[in-house]
């Protein structure tokens, strides 16, 4: 089931009243009323009917939504009328378990519209995707019918297919897909962030997002093991730290358990990391670039830095470069790439590759590493160490460069009896990745450790300018 955030007090920018300026004498003049998503509630649910509205927001109106409707298109001397001659961004929500609006609209529109000048079109579907997750599947290809409609009329008013950006929020990816399969994969681009697993894993592409909706489709997945798809359903297809468990999100064993119940921030974090990563990547504040490799683990193993025989020597990158910055013809085909993240905005994480070599084992043991820099965060990881096996690797995602690395801690963290207490580390190193060839590895040699006794290195380094 497909669950979204919702935090009724946070949609501040979305549900504010605008309010002119007072006028020189000193009267408060009248206010420009803003509209905004529906709520929905059981007995509108019961009644079962299909209501499907739309809200504009342009660079006029950023924060104050005006109702977009057929008529509209006749208003030209509005300022905050569609313009056929821009790109046209529309954005669709998925299952909303409660019936309550999403609080992430305006920060996504606003988002879009900081990058681009363009029409913003909000797909308010409320009254259908709310209370029963497997009704609301039932009904998605409706209110992807009723979209189109407007779309032809669009068409009819002089925009192109090529110019519409859909961006599908997980339900609502297959909602756009079904847009897309509509008008036979002519529109311009479907964005799916982390599209709806249950229900549509064993979907004929028919069914559900693929590549062949859009002339050009990517998607991200961040929950791919319990709200959202497992398998590629783009040309290019971002699986953030492997797709599944998102760093700073709470691990739960119930979650399955809970996915009916309304626990949004425990249950969803993962969900709706792909789309705050998005958001986060269109204010441009760095670069979320994603690497081509058989299998996570692989991408883990630091195997996977090339993106010349898969992409032409250009990594896809998330944001509105156009095809994600790829330039090779013709597109790839449900491609996966890899990229780690961090558990706050931007997310930017800086991969780099530590490698620990030890002295044989008498029994298994477990390794903890720690990468720090002065007055800013840490990433630790753990490595799993076994008697049969003396090196091992693995790519940490840090916020900061290399070079602002200046301490590394280990620690041997095994049980007692069951596990390796003391251990020798023979050395840890720690390079930049993808490779530069003009920056050696920092290494440590010859380290004692004892059990639960943390030992830290300091480097002495200075960023080039």
């Amino acid at each position: 089931m497909a669950w979204e955030h919702n935090t009724s007090t946070a949609f501040i920018g979305f549900l504010l009243v605008c309010v002119l300026s007072v006028n020189a004498g000193g009267t408060e003049a009248p206010k420009l009323e803003c509209d905004d998503l529906n709520n929905t509630t059981w007995l509108d649910y019961r009644q079962g009917n299909l209501q499907v509205q739309y809200l504009l927001l342009t660079r006029n109106n950023t924060d104050c939504a005006s109702l977009f409707t057929l008529d509209s298109l006749n208003e030209t001397h509005s300022t905050t009328s569609f313009n056929t001659s821009l790109p046209t961004k529309v954005i669709i929500h998925g299952f909303r378990a409660l019936g309550s609006k999403p609080s992430w609209v305006s920060s996504l529109a606003q988002a879009l519209l900081r990058v681009e000048d363009a029409n913003v079109l909000v797909v308010d579907w409320i009254d259908s995707a709310s209370f029963a997750y497997n009704r609301v599947v039932e009904s998605y290809k409706d209110v992807a019918i009723e979209i189109s409609v407007l779309i032809n009329h669009l068409k009819n008013h002089g925009s192109t297919l090529e110019s519409f950006h859909f961006i599908g929020v997980s339900l609502g990816a297959h909602v756009a897909g079904f847009v897309g399969t509509l008008f036979d994969g002519k529109l311009g681009r479907i964005t799916g962030l982390d599209p709806a697993g249950p229900l549509f894993k064993g979907k004929d592409v028919y069914d559900r997002l693929d590549p062949s909706d859009a002339l050009f489709v990517e998607a991200i997945h961040t929950d791919s093991d319990y709200f959202g798809i497992s398998i590629p359903v783009g040309h290019v297809d971002f699986f953030l730290n492997g797709g599944m468990d998102q760093t700073g999100c709470a691990r739960s064993r119930f979650k399955s358990i809970l996915i009916y119940f309304p626990v949004y921030g425990y249950v969803i974090c993962d969900h709706m990391r792909a789309l705050h990563v998005y958001i986060s990547a269109l204010n441009g504040s760095c670069a979320l670039v994603g690497f081509p490799c058989s299998t996570y683990d692989n991408f883990l193993l630091g195997n996977c830095f090339d993106c010349q025989s898969t992409f032409g020597g250009t990594c896809p990158r998330i944001g509105l470069q156009e095809n994600s910055g790829l330039t090779v013809h013709p597109l790839p085909n449900q491609q996966k790439v890899y990229l780690l993240t961090t558990s706050s905005p931007p997310f930017c994480a800086h991969h780099i590759l530590v490698e620990v070599e030890v002295s044989p084992l008498s029994k298994s043991a477990e390794l903890q590493v720690a990468l720090r820099t002065v007055g800013g965060p840490e990433t630790i990881n753990s490595f799993k160490l076994h008697t049969k096996e003396n090196a091992y690797r693995r790519l940490f995602g840090h916020p900061e460069v290399l070079c602002r690395v200046d301490s590394i801690m280990l620690k041997s963290t095994g049980a007692r009896f069951i596990r390796q207490g003391d251990m020798h580390v023979v050395s840890v190193c720690i390079s930049e990745f993808p490779f530069k060839r003009d920056r050696k590895p920092l290494c440590v040699t010859n380290i004692n450790l004892d059990r639960f006794v943390s030992w830290t290195h300091e480097f002495v380094q200075v960023c080039e300018s």
